[in-house]
């Protein structure tokens, strides 16, 4: 089993290289850069897991944005990803125990929808993610609509339509 700590007790250039070797050559032009931009992840949330050698294997982070609808009114989200595990420890529970511990870690008396891009195979059927309510949703860059993805104890609350994008109050200054 993996251990668990939070991703801000491991140094940044260690956190960049495990993405890196886990998303490849322009992992910074996809869109899920695109919607978090200038945003800083939630250290209460975001966390780092290290193989039995103590040594970094994953890390997931989770993001604040919104969905901005038609009428310009933005809808606060908990973006989740990346979910990143080393090419050779991936299925071994790695991706797993993060996305436990980091859904676990949101407060469910006053948790936010969470959003992500990912496998909807996957994220539905052990974290209740679903491509339903976002069939109108936007994204500033290419995406796959089915893989666009959001939980939600109540998806009537959500917005049927907008566009996707970083929270404006926790754009960095």
């Amino acid at each position: 089993m993996p251990t668990l700590i939070p991703l801000a007790n491991v140094d940044a250039d260690l956190v960049e290289q495990l993405l890196d070797r886990a998303f490849g050559d322009g992992r910074q032009a996809r869109t899920a850069y695109r919607i978090r931009e200038g945003a800083q992840w939630l250290e209460a949330l975001s966390f780092a897991a290290l193989d039995d050698d103590d040594y970094l294997a994953g890390t997931i982070q989770l993001w604040p944005v919104a969905l901005t609808d038609p009428d310009g009114r933005n809808h606060p989200l908990i973006m989740v990803g990346p979910v990143a595990v080393l090419p050779e420890k991936q299925s071994e529970g790695y991706g797993k125990a993060l996305m436990l511990a980091a859904l676990g870690a949101i407060d469910a008396g006053a948790a936010l929808p969470q959003v992500m891009i990912g496998d909807p195979e996957y994220y539905g059927r052990f974290f209740g993610f679903t491509a339903g309510p976002t069939q109108a949703w936007h994204c500033p860059g290419p995406f796959e609509r089915e893989r666009l993805l959001v939980r939600c104890d109540n998806p009537a609350i959500l917005p049927e339509e907008g566009m996707l994008g970083p929270w404006p109050a926790a754009l960095a200054p």
